[in-house]
């Protein structure tokens, strides 16, 4: 009724989300060309002074940007490409074939989904670290460092998501059956099926995952900050940039810490826009919104 009577105000929201939406990307964007003695200081100025690219190259240098850009670049592809790999699989199992167990096994993976990620960040630090035969380990796991000095320790905790096993899943369920079966009867085995007809089939909410998956791996903060401190050459693009924000002096270098968090942000937005006619027809396909 109100939206009948006063469609200018819906307009309005939206208008004022984005407002609030950009701002402070665009402020953070200003702040990477500001210099030393604008930053943080009041009166405030939105504008720079002068645009300055100094701030940037004082990021790649101080942060040694090309390592940590590596390791999160590796990480992230690691993650999203295992993710999409495990979701699909899991996903057409759980909506397609009838086994012994199968509605126990989804409630099983539902039941993961309440617990928050960090809970089992000690124990997977634990087992890596205690992981045979590697980083001077011996067969029972002791002597060395294990898999926390390598950068695969980055990835091993997300390698699968329970999340993205029921987005597939509750979007293979509408595939027809007869497809499937037609294929069948036409001598394709099920990894045939799967990988010709089903993944073709879901793209969308592929893609829609990947992204997710993708930002969620790219921003990891907090496992990144754990094995960072086991071998610190596996330190990420986030780690990277606080510890800098929080060892040297921050009103010297916020337009620093800026100038890194835009060169950070610059992957996932261009990502995103690439791939966004896709995102949007997965969004509303698969009921995420």
């Amino acid at each position: 009724m109100i939206r009948r009577r006063f469609p200018w105000l819906s307009y309005l929201l939206v208008a004022t989300g984005a407002v609030l939406t950009v701002v402070p990307f665009a402020d953070m964007l200003m702040t990477s060309f500001k210099g030393p003695d604008e930053a943080g200081t009041l009166p405030y100025r939105f504008l720079p002074k002068a645009f300055d690219l100094s701030n940037y190259r004082a990021a790649i240098h101080q942060l040694d940007l090309p390592v940590l850009f590596r390791n999160s670049v590796v990480a992230t592809a690691t993650i999203t490409g295992s993710v999409l790999l495990t979701s699909s699989l899991a996903g057409y199992a759980l909506a397609k074939l009838r086994f012994p167990g199968r509605d126990f096994v989804f409630r099983l993976v539902l039941s993961t989904m309440m617990f928050p990620p960090f809970l089992f960040f000690i124990p997977h630090f634990l087992i890596l670290v205690h992981w045979p035969l590697a980083g001077g380990n011996d067969l029972l796991g002791r002597g060395g460092a294990g898999l926390t000095v390598s950068i695969l320790a980055l990835a091993m905790p997300f390698l699968v998501s329970s999340f993205g096993i029921f987005l597939t899943r509750q979007f293979m369920v509408a595939l027809p059956d007869e497809v499937l079966e037609a294929a069948r009867i036409d001598g394709a085995g099920e990894f045939a099926v799967w990988w010709r007809i089903v993944v073709p089939q879901t793209k969308p909410v592929l893609v829609t995952l990947g992204l997710l998956t993708f930002v969620d791996a790219w921003n990891e903060y907090i496992w990144a900050l754990l094995v960072s401190t086991a071998d610190p050459d596996v330190m990420t693009l986030p780690v990277g940039i606080q510890f800098l924000q929080d060892y040297v002096d921050p009103t010297r270098t916020l337009p620093i810490v800026m100038a890194g968090l835009v060169l950070s942000v610059l992957p996932v937005l261009v990502l995103f826009l690439l791939l966004q006619k896709y995102y949007i027809r997965g969004v509303m396909l698969s009921g995420l919104k």
